[in-house]
């Protein structure tokens, strides 16, 4: 089968090479002329045989956005476009309904692997048409993990349904990445055990905590043990944000995941105001021990330790 492919990044170029080990026809747009098949989306819309399947991997946002008004300029009526990358499911219903007003189809697809699926396959979750889908099928079928097709795809429903589904997922590796990163932590700061790496990598066989995340967090620490070599600053790409969004909406609790969120947020912080704003209260409220910016320090004055005889404040 033959497929277009904008965006040729460390997913893109990985899935281009997936596709073509596979036996199908790639044809890759991308910025950077070491990499691109061609100069522009009008020149890969040329090189494509017409009814044209296009696929989309590019950063969410008005990226992605800018690219689907493009291709509504360049394609044609019965031409069908693929957003694989991690849009919100907000934007689909637009996507789609501009690139419908040209006869041209719309899918949206949530894609998992990282950089492993080149070898491993991606996860794929589709929102759109049964024939839309079905149409495409030759393409999820070449990068989804071999074995049963329901182990690795999923019609998740109308559109929208795919990036949601991905969203979803994300959101959850949000708060597997931070239970594995916790344990890492007490293991470490627990002197009884002196072998932190060994002890992850017996969990990865026959414990129900194995899973892949485990496998890369063993990888990881086989090259740093202690993970010296990296700063504990951690970004988020925006899905946990929105799954939590949704939550909102929906009214469901989500914990777990919204803890995960606010611990990436605590790690973008030199120090922390709203730590300070507690270690000031508990000197208030309680006498307790603070620390300056230079160390410890003693008590406050009398007039705010708690008083004698009676029950003492404590936290």
């Amino acid at each position: 089968m033959q497929l277009g492919l904008i965006g040729l990044g460390k997913m893109g170029g990985n899935m281009r090479d997936r596709l073509r080990s596979a036996g199908h026809e790639v044809v890759g747009y991308d910025p950077r002329p070491e990499v691109t098949d061609v100069d522009s989306l009008a020149a890969l819309a040329q090189a494509l045989t017409a009814p044209r399947v296009v696929w989309v991997m590019v950063p969410s946002g008005e990226i992605t956005r800018g690219t689907i008004r493009e291709l509504a300029d360049v394609l044609e009526p019965g031409d069908l476009v693929i957003d694989g990358g991690n849009s919100r499911y907000t934007d689909d219903g637009p996507n789609a309904a501009l690139l419908d007003a040209k006869g041209i189809g719309y899918l949206d697809c949530g894609v998992s692997g990282g950089i492993w699926g080149k070898d491993n396959g991606y996860g794929l979750m589709a929102g759109g048409s049964a024939e839309d889908v079905e149409r495409a099928m030759p393409i999820f079928d070449a990068l989804r993990p071999e074995g049963p097709r329901e182990e690795g795809f999923a019609h998740a429903g109308p559109v929208g349904a795919g990036h949601f589904s991905k969203m979803v997922h994300n959101g959850i590796e949000y708060g597997l990445m931070q239970a594995y990163a916790e344990g890492f932590e007490l293991l470490s700061a627990a002197e009884l055990v002196t072998d932190v790496p060994a002890v992850l990598q017996a969990w990865s066989r026959g414990t129900v905590v194995r899973s892949w995340l485990l496998d890369l967090m063993v990888i990881a620490l086989k090259d740093d043990p202690e993970l010296a070599k990296l700063d504990d600053y951690v970004d988020d790409s925006g899905e946990g944000r929105w799954t939590i969004e949704e939550a909102i909406t929906h009214a469901v609790p989500l914990p777990v995941i919204s803890a995960a969120l606010f611990a990436r947020f605590a790690s973008r912080q030199d120090s922390s105001p709203a730590m300070r704003a507690v270690a000031a209260l508990r000197q208030q409220f309680g006498g307790h021990a603070v620390r300056s910016a230079a160390g410890p320090s003693g008590l406050p004055g009398d007039h705010a330790g708690p008083s004698s005889g009676t029950g003492s404040t404590q936290s």
